[in-house]
Protein backbone atom coordinates (compact mmCIF):
# COMPACT_ATOMS: atom_id res chain seq x y z
CA UNK A 1 0.00 0.00 0.00
CA UNK A 2 1.50 3.26 -1.29
CA UNK A 3 0.41 5.56 1.50
CA UNK A 4 2.88 8.72 0.17
CA UNK A 5 -0.20 9.68 -1.94
CA UNK A 6 -2.87 9.43 1.40
CA UNK A 7 -0.16 12.18 3.57
CA UNK A 8 -0.03 14.17 0.80
CA UNK A 9 -4.13 14.91 0.42
CA UNK A 10 -4.14 15.08 4.20
CA UNK A 11 -1.47 17.68 4.24
CA UNK A 12 -3.03 19.78 1.75
CA UNK A 13 -6.28 19.68 3.83
CA UNK A 14 -4.48 20.73 6.84
CA UNK A 15 -3.05 23.53 4.77
CA UNK A 16 -6.92 24.46 3.77
CA UNK A 17 -7.67 24.19 7.87
CA UNK A 18 -4.65 26.69 8.30
CA UNK A 19 -5.78 29.14 6.06
CA UNK A 20 -9.43 28.85 7.46
CA UNK A 21 -8.09 29.97 11.26
CA UNK A 22 -7.52 33.26 9.40
CA UNK A 23 -10.72 34.90 9.23
CA UNK A 24 -11.86 33.99 12.95
CA UNK A 25 -8.10 35.30 14.12
CA UNK A 26 -9.27 38.40 12.15
CA UNK A 27 -12.53 38.64 13.99
CA UNK A 28 -11.33 38.30 17.17
CA UNK A 29 -9.03 41.33 16.13
CA UNK A 30 -11.38 43.44 15.17
CA UNK A 31 -12.83 43.05 18.51
CA UNK A 32 -10.07 43.04 20.70
CA UNK A 33 -10.33 39.92 22.24
CA UNK A 34 -7.00 38.20 23.00
CA UNK A 35 -8.00 34.66 21.82
CA UNK A 36 -6.48 36.27 17.77
CA UNK A 37 -3.27 34.72 19.48
CA UNK A 38 -4.92 31.42 20.05
CA UNK A 39 -5.46 31.23 16.51
CA UNK A 40 -1.84 32.76 14.91
CA UNK A 41 -0.48 30.06 16.55
CA UNK A 42 -2.95 27.30 15.83
CA UNK A 43 -3.01 28.14 12.27
CA UNK A 44 1.06 27.86 12.16
CA UNK A 45 1.14 24.83 14.15
CA UNK A 46 -1.45 23.21 11.63
CA UNK A 47 0.38 24.71 8.45
CA UNK A 48 3.44 23.48 9.73
CA UNK A 49 2.13 19.89 9.96
CA UNK A 50 0.40 19.89 6.96
CA UNK A 51 3.30 21.95 4.92
CA UNK A 52 5.71 18.87 6.05
CA UNK A 53 3.05 16.36 5.18
CA UNK A 54 3.49 17.57 1.38
CA UNK A 55 7.18 18.30 1.17
CA UNK A 56 8.03 14.80 2.52
CA UNK A 57 5.17 12.90 0.43
CA UNK A 58 5.13 14.94 -2.75
CA UNK A 59 4.92 12.49 -5.84
CA UNK A 60 4.17 12.98 -9.69
CA UNK A 61 1.18 11.43 -9.77
CA UNK A 62 -1.34 11.28 -7.28
CA UNK A 63 -3.21 7.83 -7.62
CA UNK A 64 -5.43 6.93 -4.70
CA UNK A 65 -6.60 3.02 -4.95
CA UNK A 66 -9.16 1.41 -2.99
CA UNK A 67 -7.18 0.54 0.43
CA UNK A 68 -5.55 3.73 0.04
CA UNK A 69 -9.22 5.58 -0.40
CA UNK A 70 -10.67 3.88 2.81
CA UNK A 71 -7.19 4.86 4.59
CA UNK A 72 -7.54 8.42 3.40
CA UNK A 73 -11.04 8.63 4.17
CA UNK A 74 -10.84 7.45 7.87
CA UNK A 75 -7.60 9.20 8.52
CA UNK A 76 -8.20 12.44 7.08
CA UNK A 77 -11.36 13.33 9.07
CA UNK A 78 -9.42 12.07 12.28
CA UNK A 79 -6.79 14.37 12.13
CA UNK A 80 -8.53 17.30 10.58
CA UNK A 81 -11.12 16.72 13.76
CA UNK A 82 -7.74 16.71 15.76
CA UNK A 83 -5.91 19.87 14.68
CA UNK A 84 -9.73 21.89 14.10
CA UNK A 85 -9.75 21.37 18.35
CA UNK A 86 -6.67 22.82 18.98
CA UNK A 87 -8.28 26.78 19.18
CA UNK A 88 -10.84 25.24 21.42
CA UNK A 89 -9.06 23.73 23.63
CA UNK A 90 -6.58 26.58 23.89
CA UNK A 91 -9.02 29.42 24.14
CA UNK A 92 -10.05 30.91 27.00
CA UNK A 93 -13.21 28.42 27.87
CA UNK A 94 -10.52 26.24 29.31
CA UNK A 95 -11.63 23.09 27.40
CA UNK A 96 -9.96 19.82 28.82
CA UNK A 97 -8.90 17.74 25.12
CA UNK A 98 -12.27 15.33 25.93
CA UNK A 99 -14.60 18.70 24.89
CA UNK A 100 -12.40 20.11 22.65
CA UNK A 101 -11.76 17.10 19.83
CA UNK A 102 -15.80 16.29 20.71
CA UNK A 103 -16.67 19.58 20.01
CA UNK A 104 -14.60 19.55 16.48
CA UNK A 105 -15.79 16.35 15.54
CA UNK A 106 -19.48 17.66 16.05
CA UNK A 107 -18.52 20.20 13.64
CA UNK A 108 -16.51 18.63 10.85
CA UNK A 109 -19.15 15.93 10.71
CA UNK A 110 -22.17 18.72 10.86
CA UNK A 111 -23.85 16.98 13.63
CA UNK A 112 -24.08 20.14 16.01
CA UNK A 113 -23.92 18.31 19.21
CA UNK A 114 -22.23 20.84 21.45
CA UNK A 115 -20.75 20.65 25.11
CA UNK A 116 -20.54 24.39 25.19
CA UNK A 117 -22.70 26.29 27.20
CA UNK A 118 -22.87 30.26 28.11
CA UNK A 119 -22.41 30.58 23.79
CA UNK A 120 -24.02 33.97 24.41
CA UNK A 121 -20.79 35.68 25.61
CA UNK A 122 -18.37 33.44 24.11
CA UNK A 123 -15.84 34.80 22.09
CA UNK A 124 -16.34 36.02 18.49
CA UNK A 125 -13.81 34.28 16.94
CA UNK A 126 -14.49 30.65 18.55
CA UNK A 127 -18.30 30.93 17.38
CA UNK A 128 -16.98 31.58 14.15
CA UNK A 129 -14.78 29.35 13.92
CA UNK A 130 -17.34 26.67 15.11
CA UNK A 131 -19.35 27.51 11.88
CA UNK A 132 -16.71 27.80 9.70
CA UNK A 133 -15.89 23.70 10.45
CA UNK A 134 -19.24 22.78 9.94
CA UNK A 135 -19.32 24.62 6.53
CA UNK A 136 -15.65 22.84 5.70
CA UNK A 137 -17.28 20.16 6.77
CA UNK A 138 -20.57 20.26 4.45
CA UNK A 139 -18.97 20.69 1.02
CA UNK A 140 -16.02 17.91 2.07
CA UNK A 141 -19.00 15.61 2.82
CA UNK A 142 -20.69 16.36 -0.40
CA UNK A 143 -17.67 15.48 -2.32
CA UNK A 144 -16.66 12.69 -0.72
CA UNK A 145 -20.15 11.47 -1.41
CA UNK A 146 -19.96 12.26 -5.10
CA UNK A 147 -16.24 11.28 -5.80
CA UNK A 148 -14.76 8.72 -3.26
CA UNK A 149 -17.59 7.05 -1.70
CA UNK A 150 -18.88 5.64 -5.10
CA UNK A 151 -15.82 4.29 -6.21
CA UNK A 152 -15.12 2.06 -2.69
CA UNK A 153 -18.63 1.19 -3.47
CA UNK A 154 -19.94 1.79 -0.06
CA UNK A 155 -23.80 0.85 1.45
CA UNK A 156 -25.47 1.36 -1.79
CA UNK A 157 -22.95 4.14 -3.08
CA UNK A 158 -22.16 2.70 -6.28
CA UNK A 159 -25.86 2.85 -7.52
CA UNK A 160 -24.55 6.45 -8.14
CA UNK A 161 -21.17 5.32 -9.85
CA UNK A 162 -23.09 3.86 -11.89
CA UNK A 163 -25.07 7.02 -12.89
CA UNK A 164 -22.55 8.91 -13.16
CA UNK A 165 -20.31 6.99 -15.77
CA UNK A 166 -23.11 7.15 -17.47
CA UNK A 167 -23.23 11.00 -17.90
CA UNK A 168 -19.71 11.04 -18.26
CA UNK A 169 -19.48 12.82 -21.86
CA UNK A 170 -22.32 15.52 -20.88
CA UNK A 171 -21.08 16.29 -16.83
CA UNK A 172 -17.44 17.41 -16.16
CA UNK A 173 -14.43 15.15 -14.68
CA UNK A 174 -14.61 14.75 -10.84
CA UNK A 175 -12.06 17.74 -10.20
CA UNK A 176 -14.24 20.10 -12.73
CA UNK A 177 -17.22 18.47 -10.93
CA UNK A 178 -16.15 19.30 -7.65
CA UNK A 179 -15.50 22.71 -8.43
CA UNK A 180 -18.58 23.78 -9.73
CA UNK A 181 -20.21 21.94 -6.73
CA UNK A 182 -18.07 24.18 -4.54
CA UNK A 183 -19.37 27.22 -6.34
CA UNK A 184 -22.59 26.56 -6.11
CA UNK A 185 -22.03 25.51 -2.39
CA UNK A 186 -20.74 29.69 -1.78
CA UNK A 187 -23.35 31.00 -3.64
CA UNK A 188 -25.93 29.25 -1.42
CA UNK A 189 -23.95 30.01 1.75
CA UNK A 190 -23.93 33.81 0.68
CA UNK A 191 -27.52 33.66 -0.23
CA UNK A 192 -28.42 32.27 3.20
CA UNK A 193 -26.39 35.10 4.85
CA UNK A 194 -28.41 37.92 3.08
CA UNK A 195 -31.76 35.93 3.96
CA UNK A 196 -30.94 35.76 7.39
CA UNK A 197 -29.97 39.61 7.71
CA UNK A 198 -32.76 40.99 5.77
CA UNK A 199 -35.26 38.44 8.53
CA UNK A 200 -33.57 40.38 10.93
CA UNK A 201 -30.46 38.73 12.13
CA UNK A 202 -27.43 40.74 13.26
CA UNK A 203 -24.63 40.10 10.47
CA UNK A 204 -22.47 38.31 12.86
CA UNK A 205 -25.20 36.18 13.56
CA UNK A 206 -26.20 35.69 9.87
CA UNK A 207 -23.01 34.41 9.14
CA UNK A 208 -22.26 32.17 11.40
CA UNK A 209 -26.23 30.70 11.10
CA UNK A 210 -25.42 30.69 6.95
CA UNK A 211 -22.52 28.54 7.49
CA UNK A 212 -24.04 25.92 9.46
CA UNK A 213 -27.86 25.92 8.03
CA UNK A 214 -26.70 24.95 4.12
CA UNK A 215 -23.78 22.67 5.36
CA UNK A 216 -26.93 21.13 7.99
CA UNK A 217 -24.69 21.23 10.69
CA UNK A 218 -26.75 23.25 13.19
CA UNK A 219 -24.20 25.06 15.29
CA UNK A 220 -26.08 28.36 16.73
CA UNK A 221 -24.45 31.57 18.42
CA UNK A 222 -27.53 31.02 20.93
CA UNK A 223 -27.64 27.83 23.66
CA UNK A 224 -31.43 27.96 23.15
CA UNK A 225 -30.35 28.05 19.24
CA UNK A 226 -33.93 28.95 17.43
CA UNK A 227 -35.97 28.47 20.51
CA UNK A 228 -36.31 32.36 21.90
CA UNK A 229 -36.05 33.58 18.45
CA UNK A 230 -38.92 35.91 17.29
CA UNK A 231 -40.42 36.42 13.90
CA UNK A 232 -41.44 33.71 11.93
CA UNK A 233 -39.46 35.15 8.59
CA UNK A 234 -36.35 33.69 10.61
CA UNK A 235 -37.27 30.35 11.06
CA UNK A 236 -38.91 30.26 7.16
CA UNK A 237 -35.45 31.79 6.16
CA UNK A 238 -33.90 28.66 7.65
CA UNK A 239 -36.27 25.93 7.02
CA UNK A 240 -35.82 26.91 3.08
CA UNK A 241 -32.56 26.58 3.54
CA UNK A 242 -32.21 23.37 5.70
CA UNK A 243 -33.97 21.90 2.94
CA UNK A 244 -31.82 23.41 0.01
CA UNK A 245 -28.65 21.94 1.98
CA UNK A 246 -30.56 18.43 1.74
CA UNK A 247 -30.67 18.18 -1.57
CA UNK A 248 -27.90 16.51 -3.78
CA UNK A 249 -25.80 19.20 -5.40
CA UNK A 250 -25.55 17.80 -8.53
CA UNK A 251 -29.17 18.11 -9.19
CA UNK A 252 -28.28 21.73 -8.98
CA UNK A 253 -25.61 21.37 -11.44
CA UNK A 254 -27.74 20.00 -13.85
CA UNK A 255 -30.46 22.32 -13.62
CA UNK A 256 -27.89 25.62 -14.25
CA UNK A 257 -26.54 23.42 -17.68
CA UNK A 258 -30.30 24.02 -18.73
CA UNK A 259 -31.78 20.33 -17.22
CA UNK A 260 -34.82 22.45 -15.24
CA UNK A 261 -36.71 19.51 -14.66
CA UNK A 262 -34.02 17.61 -12.88
CA UNK A 263 -34.95 18.68 -9.35
CA UNK A 264 -38.56 17.45 -9.91
CA UNK A 265 -38.18 14.40 -11.41
CA UNK A 266 -35.81 12.77 -9.24
CA UNK A 267 -36.98 10.07 -7.02
CA UNK A 268 -35.25 10.92 -4.56
CA UNK A 269 -36.18 14.04 -3.96
CA UNK A 270 -39.76 13.18 -4.35
CA UNK A 271 -39.55 10.67 -1.81
CA UNK A 272 -37.46 13.34 0.53
CA UNK A 273 -40.42 15.93 0.53
CA UNK A 274 -43.25 13.44 0.18
CA UNK A 275 -42.13 11.68 3.61
CA UNK A 276 -41.27 15.41 5.20
CA UNK A 277 -44.95 16.37 4.21
CA UNK A 278 -46.52 13.16 6.00
CA UNK A 279 -44.64 13.67 9.05
CA UNK A 280 -45.83 17.05 9.43
CA UNK A 281 -49.25 16.55 8.59
CA UNK A 282 -49.09 13.70 11.18
CA UNK A 283 -47.41 15.80 14.33
CA UNK A 284 -49.49 19.26 13.16
CA UNK A 285 -52.81 17.01 13.51
CA UNK A 286 -51.14 15.21 17.00
CA UNK A 287 -50.66 19.19 18.45
CA UNK A 288 -54.05 19.97 17.21
CA UNK A 289 -55.68 17.63 18.86
CA UNK A 290 -53.98 16.67 21.56
CA UNK A 291 -51.73 19.97 22.81
CA UNK A 292 -54.28 22.38 21.50
CA UNK A 293 -52.44 24.15 19.60
CA UNK A 294 -53.91 26.01 16.57
CA UNK A 295 -53.32 24.70 13.05
CA UNK A 296 -51.13 27.98 12.55
CA UNK A 297 -48.65 27.31 15.40
CA UNK A 298 -48.96 23.66 15.42
CA UNK A 299 -48.15 24.09 11.18
CA UNK A 300 -44.89 26.43 12.29
CA UNK A 301 -43.69 24.22 15.28
CA UNK A 302 -43.86 20.65 13.20
CA UNK A 303 -42.27 21.96 10.04
CA UNK A 304 -39.41 23.42 11.96
CA UNK A 305 -38.66 20.89 14.06
CA UNK A 306 -39.31 17.88 11.69
CA UNK A 307 -37.37 19.63 8.85
CA UNK A 308 -34.74 20.65 11.07
CA UNK A 309 -34.40 16.56 12.54
CA UNK A 310 -34.83 14.86 9.28
CA UNK A 311 -31.92 17.11 7.44
CA UNK A 312 -29.76 16.07 10.51
CA UNK A 313 -29.74 19.93 11.23
CA UNK A 314 -30.62 19.79 14.98
CA UNK A 315 -31.81 23.65 15.16
CA UNK A 316 -34.79 23.92 17.53
CA UNK A 317 -37.65 26.34 17.67
CA UNK A 318 -39.28 25.06 20.82
CA UNK A 319 -38.18 21.63 23.36
CA UNK A 320 -40.33 19.52 21.62
CA UNK A 321 -39.75 16.99 24.75
CA UNK A 322 -42.58 18.85 26.07
CA UNK A 323 -45.23 17.36 23.38
CA UNK A 324 -45.82 14.01 24.86
CA UNK A 325 -44.18 10.28 24.13
CA UNK A 326 -46.25 10.22 20.85
CA UNK A 327 -43.91 13.07 19.36
CA UNK A 328 -40.45 11.90 21.27
CA UNK A 329 -41.41 8.39 19.49
CA UNK A 330 -41.98 10.02 16.33
CA UNK A 331 -38.44 12.16 16.56
CA UNK A 332 -36.37 9.35 17.43
CA UNK A 333 -37.36 7.49 14.31
CA UNK A 334 -37.06 10.53 12.11
CA UNK A 335 -33.29 10.90 13.80
CA UNK A 336 -32.57 7.75 11.58
CA UNK A 337 -33.92 8.63 8.06
CA UNK A 338 -31.51 11.68 7.18
CA UNK A 339 -31.71 13.48 3.63
CA UNK A 340 -30.38 12.85 -0.17
CA UNK A 341 -27.33 11.33 -1.18
CA UNK A 342 -24.44 13.83 -2.41
CA UNK A 343 -25.61 16.55 0.38
CA UNK A 344 -24.51 17.77 3.28
CA UNK A 345 -27.56 15.56 5.34
CA UNK A 346 -26.59 12.55 7.39
CA UNK A 347 -27.95 9.58 8.50
CA UNK A 348 -29.09 5.96 6.28
CA UNK A 349 -30.18 8.32 3.50
CA UNK A 350 -33.17 8.41 1.49
CA UNK A 351 -32.40 6.65 -1.31
CA UNK A 352 -31.45 3.34 0.86
CA UNK A 353 -35.27 3.39 1.73
CA UNK A 354 -35.71 3.57 -1.95
CA UNK A 355 -34.12 0.37 -2.53
CA UNK A 356 -35.32 -1.35 0.15
CA UNK A 357 -38.71 -0.59 -0.87
CA UNK A 358 -37.78 -1.66 -4.65
CA UNK A 359 -36.83 -5.14 -3.79
CA UNK A 360 -39.13 -5.70 -1.33
CA UNK A 361 -42.27 -4.83 -3.78
CA UNK A 362 -40.05 -7.27 -6.36
CA UNK A 363 -39.92 -10.08 -3.72
CA UNK A 364 -43.31 -9.43 -2.73
CA UNK A 365 -44.68 -9.92 -6.46
CA UNK A 366 -41.98 -12.66 -6.56
CA UNK A 367 -44.26 -14.74 -4.04
CA UNK A 368 -47.12 -13.69 -5.62
CA UNK A 369 -46.26 -15.26 -9.56
CA UNK A 370 -42.74 -17.46 -8.47
CA UNK A 371 -42.39 -17.45 -11.97
CA UNK A 372 -42.73 -14.07 -13.30
CA UNK A 373 -39.29 -12.28 -13.96
CA UNK A 374 -39.43 -8.89 -11.54
CA UNK A 375 -36.08 -6.19 -11.82
CA UNK A 376 -35.88 -3.54 -8.98
CA UNK A 377 -35.59 0.17 -10.38
CA UNK A 378 -33.55 3.20 -9.06
CA UNK A 379 -34.57 6.62 -10.74
CA UNK A 380 -36.46 4.35 -13.50
CA UNK A 381 -32.98 2.46 -14.33
CA UNK A 382 -32.26 -1.49 -13.10
CA UNK A 383 -30.83 -1.22 -9.75
CA UNK A 384 -27.55 -3.14 -10.18
CA UNK A 385 -27.50 -6.77 -8.60
CA UNK A 386 -24.26 -5.70 -5.87
CA UNK A 387 -26.48 -2.57 -4.65
CA UNK A 388 -29.50 -4.23 -2.40
CA UNK A 389 -27.05 -6.66 -0.96
CA UNK A 390 -24.44 -3.76 0.12
CA UNK A 391 -27.59 -1.57 1.22
CA UNK A 392 -29.17 -4.49 3.28
CA UNK A 393 -25.23 -4.78 4.85
CA UNK A 394 -25.68 -1.19 5.35
CA UNK A 395 -28.64 -1.50 7.49
CA UNK A 396 -27.47 -4.50 9.40
CA UNK A 397 -24.23 -2.81 10.56
CA UNK A 398 -25.92 0.61 11.23
CA UNK A 399 -28.39 -1.29 13.86
CA UNK A 400 -24.95 -3.48 14.90
CA UNK A 401 -23.57 -0.01 15.81
CA UNK A 402 -26.23 1.59 17.49
CA UNK A 403 -26.99 -1.44 19.78
CA UNK A 404 -23.67 -1.65 20.40
CA UNK A 405 -22.98 2.11 21.18
CA UNK A 406 -26.11 2.19 23.19
CA UNK A 407 -24.93 -0.20 25.64
CA UNK A 408 -21.91 1.36 26.05
CA UNK A 409 -22.91 4.50 26.80
CA UNK A 410 -25.06 2.72 29.11
CA UNK A 411 -22.41 1.45 30.92
CA UNK A 412 -20.91 4.70 31.01
CA UNK A 413 -23.88 5.43 33.84
CA UNK A 414 -26.04 7.40 31.12
CA UNK A 415 -30.13 6.85 31.67
CA UNK A 416 -31.53 4.87 28.70
CA UNK A 417 -33.60 7.72 27.08
CA UNK A 418 -29.76 9.76 26.57
CA UNK A 419 -27.91 6.71 25.83
CA UNK A 420 -30.47 5.25 23.31
CA UNK A 421 -30.97 8.95 21.66
CA UNK A 422 -27.12 9.72 22.20
CA UNK A 423 -26.26 6.72 19.92
CA UNK A 424 -28.87 7.39 17.45
CA UNK A 425 -27.97 11.06 16.98
CA UNK A 426 -24.31 10.39 16.84
CA UNK A 427 -24.45 7.81 14.23
CA UNK A 428 -27.15 10.17 11.90
CA UNK A 429 -25.04 13.04 12.63
CA UNK A 430 -28.05 15.09 13.74
CA UNK A 431 -27.41 16.80 16.97
CA UNK A 432 -29.93 17.05 20.07
CA UNK A 433 -31.14 13.62 21.40
CA UNK A 434 -34.37 13.04 23.45
CA UNK A 435 -34.51 13.65 27.55
CA UNK A 436 -33.88 16.66 29.89
CA UNK A 437 -29.82 15.90 29.04
CA UNK A 438 -29.45 16.11 25.64
CA UNK A 439 -32.71 17.52 24.29
CA UNK A 440 -32.90 20.27 22.11
CA UNK A 441 -32.86 22.31 25.83
CA UNK A 442 -29.45 20.62 27.02
CA UNK A 443 -26.42 19.95 25.80
CA UNK A 444 -23.47 16.96 26.36
CA UNK A 445 -21.82 18.88 28.80
CA UNK A 446 -22.80 16.81 31.64
CA UNK A 447 -21.72 13.33 29.99
CA UNK A 448 -18.40 11.23 31.36
CA UNK A 449 -15.09 11.82 29.22
CA UNK A 450 -15.08 8.01 28.13
CA UNK A 451 -19.32 8.80 26.53
CA UNK A 452 -18.24 11.93 24.83
CA UNK A 453 -15.10 9.65 23.47
CA UNK A 454 -17.68 7.30 22.30
CA UNK A 455 -19.77 9.68 20.75
CA UNK A 456 -16.99 10.78 18.99
CA UNK A 457 -16.13 7.88 17.33
CA UNK A 458 -19.63 7.34 16.62
CA UNK A 459 -19.90 10.65 15.01
CA UNK A 460 -16.72 9.49 12.36
CA UNK A 461 -18.38 6.35 12.15
CA UNK A 462 -22.12 7.77 11.12
CA UNK A 463 -20.15 10.80 8.79
CA UNK A 464 -18.56 7.79 7.02
CA UNK A 465 -20.89 5.39 6.18
CA UNK A 466 -19.58 3.08 8.56
CA UNK A 467 -17.69 0.47 6.33
CA UNK A 468 -15.11 3.00 5.54
CA UNK A 469 -13.81 2.84 9.15
CA UNK A 470 -14.89 -0.69 10.26
CA UNK A 471 -12.86 -1.90 7.01
CA UNK A 472 -9.56 -0.84 8.87
CA UNK A 473 -9.85 -2.89 12.30
CA UNK A 474 -9.58 -6.15 9.85
CA UNK A 475 -6.10 -7.41 9.38
CA UNK A 476 -6.90 -8.61 5.71
CA UNK A 477 -6.68 -5.10 5.18
CA UNK A 478 -3.12 -4.44 6.14
CA UNK A 479 -1.89 -7.33 4.39
CA UNK A 480 0.53 -6.72 1.35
Amino acid sequence: MNLRPVFYVIGTLLCILSASMVVPMLVDLYFLHPDWKVFLICMVTTFFFGGLLILTNKTEKIEIRTREGFLLTTLSWVLVSFFGALPLWFSELDLNLTDAVFESVSGLTTTGATIIAGLNEAPPGLLLWRSILQWLGGIGIIVMALSLLPFLGIGGMQLFRTESSEHEKAMPRATELAKNITIIYCLLTVLCIISYTIAGFKFFDAFCHGLTTISTGGFSTYDTSFINIEGFEDELTCIVFMLLGSIPFVLYLKFIRGNRAALLKDEQVRWFLGLLSIAIIIMSAWLVLFNSLSISDALRYSSFNIISIVTTTGYASVDYNSWGLFPAIIFFFLTFIGGCNGSTAGGIKIFRLQVIYAVTSSQVKKLLSPNGVYTSFYNNKPIPQDVPLSVMSFFFLFALNFTVLSVLLSMCGIDFITAMSGAATALANVGPGLGTVIGPTGNFASLPDAAKWLLAIGMIMGRLELFTVMVLVLPRFWRP
